[in-house]
This record gives structure tokens, sequence and C-alpha cells, in this order.
């Protein structure tokens, strides 16, 4: 049953991939979306790179304010990805070649974030600025590649210590969305390659399990004390932008 739901899972994750729903997949996904979007409005622009895409769900909102959109995967799904390689040796990508990086839910799954953060920060040209997300409140996924959970002063240490000004560090969810987002998977899993089925557990989960465990987490938790992690923005020192 469980290598049946992980399978469900992955080909959710390739159908909902530019989904304009993909958000109400889970009340994860939905903070994640609402922590995300505000500051990659505010901070990502001029030439973009994408490290640990995936199947860049952010890509449709990227296109329109990037000058250019680039990614990279370590075991891409599509043809399409600008570089294949892993985000803790860059050497196919040259010193100062962007303006912003995006890398969401990635520093989790390599042995060593100091050395993504050592090669993130020698690609940004100064005062370029990277956002990242972290998970605090995870199961275990994606085994046997999972190896960190982060606070928000393992986040900020993480970027002082390579070099960075430390911009904002936003809170994404708490207990009730990683509670939510267990369910969601189990339900949708269960079903997703049933028709009519799945539209029916898509519908219950969204207004039942999703928005309702979202919400909790905004009128509970406000101090984080029960994080499902965290969103944050550096910059690297020079020239304003």
């Amino acid at each position: 049953m469980q290598d049946w739901i992980r399978l469900n899972r992955q080909q959710m994750e390739q159908d909902l991939a530019q989904a304009p729903d993909r958000l109400c997949l889970s009340a994860a996904f939905l903070a994640q979306h609402r922590s995300v979007l505000p500051l990659m409005d505010r901070y990502v622009q001029g030439k973009v790179i994408d490290l640990g895409c995936g199947t860049m769900p952010y890509k449709r909102f990227l296109i329109g304010k990037a000058t250019t959109y680039h990614t990279l995967e370590l075991r891409p799904a599509s043809a399409s990805i600008t570089y294949v390689g892993d985000i803790q040796n860059m050497d196919m990508i040259e010193d100062r070649s962007y303006d912003s990086i995006i890398c969401l839910e990635v520093l989790e799954h390599i042995p060593a974030p100091h050395k993504a953060l050592q090669e993130m920060y020698r690609i940004l040209s100064p005062g370029g600025t990277v956002l990242v997300s972290v998970p605090h409140l995870s199961r275990l996924h994606e085994e046997p590649y999972d190896f960190y959970r982060f606070t928000k002063y393992g986040l900020n240490h993480l970027f002082v210590q390579n070099g960075f000004e430390v911009l904002e560090i936003r809170l994404k969810g708490g207990i009730f969305s990683f509670l939510g987002h267990q369910i969601s998977t189990f339900c949708l899993g269960s079903v997703w390659p049933v028709p009519g089925l799945r539209q029916l557990a898509w519908f219950l989960n969204k207004w039942i399990v999703t928005w309702p465990c979202y919400g909790l987490d905004r009128v509970t938790d406000r101090s984080g004390l029960f994080a499902l992690g965290y969103v944050g923005v550096a910059r690297k020192p020079g020239m304003d932008r």
C-alpha cells in the first residue's frame, strides 16, 4: 500500500505540475505557495535559475518577470532542463551568472547544504538574491536522500556563514498543515488512478482537509512553535539592484 501511494503521489506531481489548483493538493502545498509567492514577487528578477527544480511548479509565475529562466536538476524528469547536476558542485555554471536563485525543498536532500550555499554565492551576481524554502516538520521522504530538518536559526546561520546578508525568514504553515498533508497524501494517493473517484476525493480533500488545516494554523500557532518550515531570502553583498 505504501509503495502504491508513493507511486501515485509521484504521478500527482507530474499531472499537477503546472496546474493552477496544484496548491490545493494539501495544506502543506498551500502554505508553501502562500509563503513563497509574495517573496518571489518582491525579490526575484532578472536572470533566474531554479535549483533542484523538480516539475518546475513556479515556472509559470517566473516567466513573465524573469528575463531568463534556467533550471538545474540532478535526476530530471524532462528534457527541457537547462543543467543536469548536483547543486553542491555547479562547475558547469560560471561565476556571477545569475541575478536570482530559487531553491525550494532541496537542501534537506543533500549531504552538505553549506557547499550548496557556497556554490549559490559563487554563481550569483553582486547584489543578487537567493530564495530558499526548507522543512522543519516532515515525514521521511525520498529515502535514502533525506538528511536534514531546519529551524529558522539554522537557516539564518547557513546564510550568514556563507557570506549572505539575510533579508527575511518567514514561517510557512504549522502542525495542522503537517498533519493535513499526511491525510491528503493518503486519501488522494489511494484513489488517484481511478477516474471519477479521483475527482470526488480532490473536491472533498480541498474543502474538508486542505483549507481548514491551513486556516487552523493561521489562527492557532502564530508563534511558529510547531513550524512546518521556513522560506528565507538573502542577498549577496555588492551594489544595490
